[in-house]
């Protein structure tokens, strides 16, 4: 089915497979027409195919590897000169199974490159470009184990809660000037992210593991809501408002001018 759209572009990374590819199907639904960014060109390719034989929008791919500083700039660059793209996912991410201590130096850099400096480097350019145009949407996957990091891989945990606190703080700075920021925290998602990081998603328990149409239609249903942040699995949003309510508490006492008694 054909459609007509003044919803603008929406760039999606990693979209060639999982979460990805599914935020793409999910927005050319609603009518956005796509720049897919991955490194499979090959499935990226048959994706574009898919989508606009499907529903009509304009599909254009971009074959990228985050983690190479001339690809992202490739990227960054597309992001902050073409005034149609008016949505970014940043999607793009990689886990690592094991301890920090037994860690391949290597595997842990590629995971910060991409978790962490590909997706600033990807929000400043669409921050300032959508908040120049003064409109504009980001969604910025991150992950429960932000809030529970002690039960996974301590790099892709800290990478996960660094994409949480960029995103809140990037609400605060741009959400003024009609830009909306979402952070997606979703929990244990069916996707190949489990087999190339050499973990067994079958041995956790089946009550644990969403599939990933089902995530991200959540994800986009606390978008339309206009939620800062959406954790899809969790069934009480208050849960979440305590958590924020008792974190600002700390507030007037985290800088003082005197140590706290117990110290002295």
């Amino acid at each position: 089915m054909n459609q007509q759209t003044t919803k603008g572009t929406a760039l999606v990374t990693g979209a060639s497979s999982g979460i990805g590819a599914t935020y793409a199907q999910r927005l050319a639904n609603r009518g956005y027409d796509l720049l897919l960014v991955a490194r499979d060109q090959q499935r990226l390719e048959a994706l574009a195919e898919t989508l606009s034989k499907d529903t009509g929008v304009k599909v254009e791919v971009l074959k990228a590897d985050l983690t190479d500083s001339a690809d992202l700039q490739r990227v960054v660059q597309r992001l902050r000169s073409d005034g149609a793209i008016s949505l970014l996912v940043n999607n793009a991410g990689v886990a690592i199974n094991g301890t920090l201590a037994e860690g391949d130096a290597g595997k842990v850099d590629t995971l910060i490159q991409l978790n962490i400096v590909a997706l600033t480097h990807l929000s400043a350019a669409a921050a300032s470009s959508f908040s120049a145009a003064g409109r504009g949407a980001i969604i910025n996957l991150a992950s429960v184990v932000a809030l529970i990091p002690e039960m996974f891989n301590a790099v892709y945990s800290a990478s996960k809660a660094y994409v949480l606190s960029l995103t809140q703080t990037l609400q605060a700075e741009v959400s003024s000037k009609g830009v909306q920021v979402q952070a997606v925290l979703p929990g244990v998602t069916r996707t190949e992210i489990w087999e190339r990081s050499g973990m067994d998603a079958s041995a956790l328990p089946p009550e644990m593991i969403m599939e990933v149409g089902e995530m991200v239609d959540a994800a986009l249903a606390g978008f339309d809501q206009g939620e800062g942040v959406t954790i899809p699995s969790l069934p009480d949003a208050a849960d979440w408002q305590a958590m924020v309510i008792a974190r600002t508490h700390l507030g007037p006492n985290l800088s003082r001018n005197q140590a706290a008694a117990r110290y002295k």
